[in-house]
């Protein structure tokens, strides 16, 4: 198979060399984690404790409430302390459930179904274990894997891009746990038999391709692709053309062009849930940039602060001017590392120099460069001359709903203009007049 991969995109300084050939070690949280109810796509998750209950590790803490949601589970054994408004990474507040940490991590008993699993059995494992999308999204995994038509999807793909600049987290999980993810890969295969399984890996990662193709040599049903190493390759809708041709837009889901697509943590967890019925409780951060002492991945459980992540990683180098949750390209900014890591934090990035808020900002050249490396083929200085403008209308009749917010415009624009900025703002406005008929 050649190297497969779509029109336009950039190609950032990935520095993953800072982390990569760091095993992932366990971190233990210290005195009291703080567990959001909302951690996911859909409806925050409805508490089934009290305060003054003792809860155990993996035990339900709150429960999914409504189809699109997820149930959350203690990531600790210990005390519910509180249950109230708390910052989570994104600077927002949300209701979360507050435990006094024992240490003792004792665990609540589930019990596992032997094989043959049935189509049943398996979403409802994935539902009950709490597992969401690891990639970003924090879609729940359940819904993910009921389409309306199971006959009706023939490729299941791993997303195992991982192209956002340092983040190696997905990288260890392959190098460390490859046969896991393929037998998560070989359940999902099993919810949709007229489906291929196609793990997606950018070929910065050979040793990981080669290793997997070894593995992979016997089944029938799943291959190894090779992506071209360009950001955005692990975007859902550029991950699925660049290995299927088709192409999907803002009013699509993936199961609508026949895909499901996974992140390698989501696939690796779905095989936990079903073969164990382990929830999902902790992930792999990757904590790394010119601003931590000694970059590492490490498997830390959901409700840990931030700041002990700096600290298992030997601190921050002096003057560091940004803080990011996620990556480089589309991450957040952080003005406080006392927020609990979640189901969401693929990375905490700590850099010496904050580029954004150096950089110059001039009027717009009309050069063209935005539009040059748009993966969806927009002209993004127009988009964002029209949301300037707040010219609803004339966003709308340029595409602008079809923007994934990835950030290659403002990563080639030399006028250093916050384009997808412009646009996101502009897109919110437009997802609120629709709500509002």
């Amino acid at each position: 198979m050649s190297i497969l991969t779509f029109k336009g995109g950039v190609h950032p300084y990935d520095g993953k060399e800072l982390s990569k050939d760091v095993a992932v070690r366990k971190v233990l949280p210290k005195g009291e984690v703080v567990i959001p109810v909302a951690q996911h796509i859909g409806a925050p998750a409805k508490p089934v404790v009290e305060v003054g209950q003792r809860v155990l590790k993996g035990q339900l803490i709150a429960e999914a409430a409504g189809f699109i949601s997820a149930n959350i589970h203690s990531s600790v054994s210990g005390t519910v302390k509180k249950i109230e408004q708390r910052v989570v990474p994104n600077g927002s507040k949300v209701l979360s459930i507050v435990i006094e940490n024992d240490e003792q991590y004792e665990e609540f008993q589930y019990e596992a179904k032997e094989q043959p699993w049935s189509k049943e059995y398996i979403r409802e494992a994935v539902k009950d274990c709490g597992v969401v999308g690891l990639g970003g999204a924090c879609f729940p995994t359940n819904v993910k894997l009921t389409p309306k038509d199971d006959n009706a999807i023939d490729y299941v793909i791993v997303n195992a891009a991982e192209c956002e600049p340092y983040i190696t987290s997905d990288y260890r999980r392959l190098v460390e746990q490859p046969q896991e993810v393929i037998e998560g890969l070989k359940i999902v295969l099993s919810l949709f038999e007229n489906a291929k399984g196609v793990i997606a890996v950018e070929n910065n990662k050979p040793d990981v391709i080669e290793n997997l193709k070894k593995l992979t040599e016997n089944e029938d049903r799943i291959q190894v692709a090779e992506l071209k190493t360009k950001y955005p390759q692990g975007s859902e809708r550029h991950i699925i053309y660049a290995v299927t041709k088709r192409k999907i837009n803002s009013s699509m889901l993936p199961a609508d062009g026949g895909c499901i697509v996974d992140n390698v943590d989501t696939i690796y967890n779905i095989y936990q849930a079903v073969k164990f019925h382990k929830p999902l409780t902790e992930r792999i951060v990757t904590v790394s940039g010119d601003g931590i002492k000694n970059p590492c991945n490490l498997l830390v459980p959901f409700g840990t602060s931030h700041s002990q992540l700096v600290e298992e990683a030997g601190g921050m180098n002096e003057s560091v001017e940004k803080i990011l949750s996620g990556g480089p390209m589309m991450g957040q900014a952080m003005f406080t590392l006392d927020v609990p890591v979640i189901k969401g934090s693929s990375a905490l990035l700590a850099f010496k120099k904050d580029q954004v808020a150096h950089a110059k900002t001039t009027n717009c050249l009309n050069c063209g460069k935005c539009a040059q490396v748009c993966p969806e083929g927009l002209i993004c200085a127009k988009l964002a001359h029209a949301a300037d403008a707040d010219d609803m209308e004339a966003f709308v009749k340029m595409h602008g709903m079809e923007c994934i917010e990835c950030g290659t415009c403002n990563y080639n624009c030399p006028a250093n203009r916050n384009i997808t900025q412009s646009v996101r703002t502009m897109k919110r406005k437009v997802q609120a007049a629709r709500r509002k008929g």
